[in-house]
């Protein structure tokens, strides 16, 4: 697809050659990005699953939310559906053994990647980050979410609003190249084969999506590589919504100079986070990144925990990785991307509307911050590579 037209040099082309992997076209895309709707999507999918659910967290919590999705899998499980489960033995520590034998029991596959070992803990740091459903190798969905009751924002006593975060739900080929991916990362952490053969026609009128799945040092470097030349490649606009940014030497200079040669770029960041640490290590780069010009808002609404970017308003990118060192260096994360100029629109609407609920920061003001804020950021910025 060329759209050289809406002024951009990102093309399906240009960009499969850069990261080494074809986009599959044909594919019919939904933006999930309202919390209780994002949920009710996803249930009433897996609801209508024929054949096959896969299933791939960093969190699955034995909440309600965590529990409302477990009956629909056992029931699935019972009138004789495939259903897989691979979890992150990190991210779901909370969640009680019974919870996972509750759901063997009715027949559902579970298996934990990246578990503790003591013959070598520091292996512990790296996380499987990845959200991804797959259900009958046709529909799948991926994104931010976990499947935990923040991020649906359910509360038995009051109602409350679920963190702000985003998804996509993809139906087409698309489906099925992410159902061969979750077969490699099921059969790693030694998950019996999984026998699925059925093919998935071309949506009429579809959008190309490029998978940017990674679970290796190899394949981080692609996706960074990637990151770099989306910014790089930049004419107009760059908006970049992320829940953690610890950014690298190399990520700033890429956005300072995207800034330098006239684009405009944006970044909207939490402006209250679950991780403390990570929170103060990324606002110690502020004034540094406002100095060049770019623009930060913070988000005054619940928790930002969305990860997405939007270059010249054609080239999209979500998932689950974050603009911090753990992200791109060390989680196996899932990520996809979409080149289509009204998606893309899309996505800069949503970005805009989420600025209507945000507060930019401005220089002069930044740096009249108290000492003690700037404390903080010095010692948390010590620990940056830990986040």
């Amino acid at each position: 697809m060329d759209v050289e037209q809406n002024n951009t040099s990102f093309s399906t082309e240009a960009i499969a050659q850069e990261y080494g992997i074809p986009f599959i076209g044909g594919n019919r895309v939904t933006l999930l990005w309202k919390g209780d709707d994002s949920f009710r999507t996803i249930f009433d999918a897996v609801e209508k699953a024929k054949e096959l659910i896969c299933l791939e967290f960093y969190i699955f919590r034995n909440d309600a939310t965590g529990n409302e999705l477990a009956e629909i899998l056992k029931r699935k499980a019972l009138k004789g559906l495939k259903v897989y489960i691979l979890y992150d033995h990190f991210g779901s520590l909370v969640t009680p053994m019974k919870f996972w034998r509750d759901l063997r029991k009715a027949g559902v596959q579970i298996r934990a990647s990246r578990p503790f070992k003591w013959t070598d803990p520091f292996h512990y740091v790296h996380r499987d980050h990845k959200k991804l459903i797959i259900i009958d190798g046709v529909i799948a969905f991926t994104g931010g979410l976990n499947i935990a009751n923040e991020y649906r924002g359910y509360h038995r006593v009051r109602n409350v609003k679920g963190w702000r975060d985003t998804g996509i739900f993809l139906e087409g080929p698309v489906a099925r190249t992410l159902l061969e991916i979750f077969k490699k990362s099921w059969q790693v952490w030694k998950g019996p084969a999984i026998y699925f053969d059925q093919s998935t026609e071309p949506v009429e009128g579809g959008v190309p999506v490029l998978p940017i799945f990674v679970s290796s040092a190899k394949g981080r470097r692609k996706m960074r590589k990637l990151l770099y030349y989306s910014i790089d490649q930049a004419r107009t606009c760059i908006y970049l919504t992320t829940a953690y940014f610890t950014p690298s030497r190399r990520m700033l200079h890429v956005l300072e100079g995207a800034e330098a040669r006239g684009v405009d770029v944006k970044l909207l960041l939490p402006g209250k986070s679950d991780v403390t640490a990570a929170h103060y290590a990324g606002r110690a780069i502020f004034a540094k990144l406002l100095k060049a010009g770019v623009e930060i808002y913070t988000y005054q609404g619940e928790i930002l925990h969305a990860k997405t970017a939007v270059f010249d308003g054609v080239w999209s990118i979500i998932g689950s990785a974050n603009l911090d060192f753990q992200s791109l260096r060390k989680n196996d994360e899932g990520n996809v991307g979409i080149i289509d100029a009204d998606f893309g629109k899309q996505m800069k609407e949503v970005f805009e509307e989420d600025l209507r609920q945000s507060k930019q920061i401005a220089i002069d003001a930044w740096s009249k911050r108290s000492l003690w804020e700037k404390v903080k950021e010095q010692f948390f910025s010590l620990f940056r590579r830990r986040l």
